[in-house]
């Protein structure tokens, strides 16, 4: 069955850093496009970073360029998604995903076929 669990969401102030991490099972992620959205109180989910199944090709969503980054471990079998300098607007419930295709951005978002249950990120200001 396949699953994914991520972890290392948390409080954290304006400017500072998380790493968010999405271990998979029953899966190997090595065959798949990964991504991370978002859903922030009262808004619609939210395409942030997306990464190819070799780590080849990334995309990060423009609000985010320059303080997210998206890496994968195949052999851990698990992707990343380093956030710096984060904002109160940042605040939201973090998913990870995982694409039937290559590679699949915000463009190509109904590619995602798999979904981990999210953990949530608050930056306080």
């Amino acid at each position: 069955q396949e699953q994914l669990v991520e972890s290392g969401g948390g409080l954290v102030q304006t400017g500072g850093s998380l790493r968010l991490s999405c271990a998979a099972s029953g899966l190997a992620v090595s065959t798949y496009g990964m991504g991370w959205f978002r859903r922030a109180p009262g808004q619609e989910r939210e395409f942030v970073a997306a990464i190819s199944w070799n780590g080849g090709r990334t995309s990060v969503i423009d609000s985010a360029k320059g303080r997210f980054s998206i890496s994968r471990d195949n052999a851990k079998n698990t992707v990343y998604l380093q956030m710096n300098s984060l904002k109160p607007e940042d605040t939201a419930v973090y998913f990870c995903a995982a694409a039937n295709v290559p590679f699949a951005n915000k463009y190509t978002a109904n590619e995602y076929a798999y979904w981990g249950q999210g953990t949530q990120v608050t930056v306080s200001s």
